[in-house]
């Protein structure tokens, strides 16, 4: 099944789907953006079944459960302009675009919150917090989110630096060794370059964990990994939600970093955060 036509699919089974089915489909049919985001509880009380009911719903359309199901639905409501993003249309105006792209964002951060697993954060965080450096690699729109992790993680007396040359990349994996971390930001995981880096710091004896696509190259070549599939077509669209994900994993390791520092760490924390009072104007 084409990830773009569930819609289509469902519209096309409504005959032959029994009453609970029916009504579950009825529910999604009438608002598929708010079903994207809807935890599984919400879409049943909403179409008055069970759980379960919506579960084998799901699965009846060739998907996994419903996490997988509403990647499948999100990607259905895809037909944009290329090169932009696919939520929105030629013809939309700025009351049109303007909640379509909070609407598909918010649609794909809980996708996202449901299928990343918690297990892997934790072992991110484990091999962070024992680090003697971190290197953060991107490359195009992974550069500016490898600078944002740079810039949230030197407050943790860890050596830090954020890369986004290929040639120095490739450097400083090659230099890496037991006790490096290096994480690397690619929403396809399959760019040549960051794949080769990757297998060149595994050599060496470093860690990589990779925030990317489960199952591609990236990803056969980290430690470990932090899967973030987004349904977005960076091939031909610019990559924005995929963005919004990666910052918020950004966010995640090192909020997770932070509690594994314990209470003490506090005290150094508020220190820089104080360091800052003097550059900006009172609150009147």
């Amino acid at each position: 099944m084409s990830p773009y036509n569930l819609l289509q699919e469902i519209d096309a089974a409504l005959e032959s789907l029994n009453r609970s089915e029916r009504k579950v489909a009825d529910v999604i049919l009438a608002d598929p953006q708010a079903a994207t985001r809807a935890s599984i509880a919400v879409l049943a009380r909403a179409a008055d079944v069970s759980e379960p009911t919506v579960n084998r719903f799901c699965k009846r359309f060739n998907t996994a459960g419903f996490p997988d199901f509403k990647l499948h639905l999100a990607q259905s409501l895809a037909s944009g302009v290329p090169y932009v993003t696919r939520s929105v249309e030629p013809s939309d105006t700025a009351e049109r675009y303007t909640p379509k792209i909070f609407e598909a964002t918010m649609a794909s951060l809980s996708i996202a919150k449901e299928r990343i697993d918690p297990a892997d954060v934790n072992l991110a965080v484990d091999q962070l917090i024992q680090a003697k450096q971190i290197n953060f690699f991107g490359l195009g729109a992974g550069g500016s989110i490898a600078l944002d992790a740079q810039h949230k993680f030197f407050r943790f007396n860890i050596p830090v630096v954020a890369y986004d040359d290929v040639l120095m990349q490739r450097m400083v994996a090659a230099a890496a060794t037991t006790g490096d971390v290096i994480v690397i930001f690619s929403n396809t995981g399959r760019t040549r370059d960051l794949v080769d880096i990757a297998r060149l710091a595994r050599e060496g004896g470093a860690t990589v964990i990779g925030v990317t696509a489960p199952g591609s190259p990236l990803a056969e070549h980290c430690s470990v990994v932090l899967g973030v599939e987004e349904p977005e077509d960076t091939d031909n669209y610019m990559p924005m939600i995929s963005r919004i994900i990666h910052l918020v994993v950004v966010d995640i390791l090192a909020t997770g970093v932070t509690i594994r520092r314990g209470p003490d760490f506090q005290s150094h924390l508020k220190r820089i955060k104080e360091s800052l009072k003097e550059t900006r104007y009172p609150l009147e």
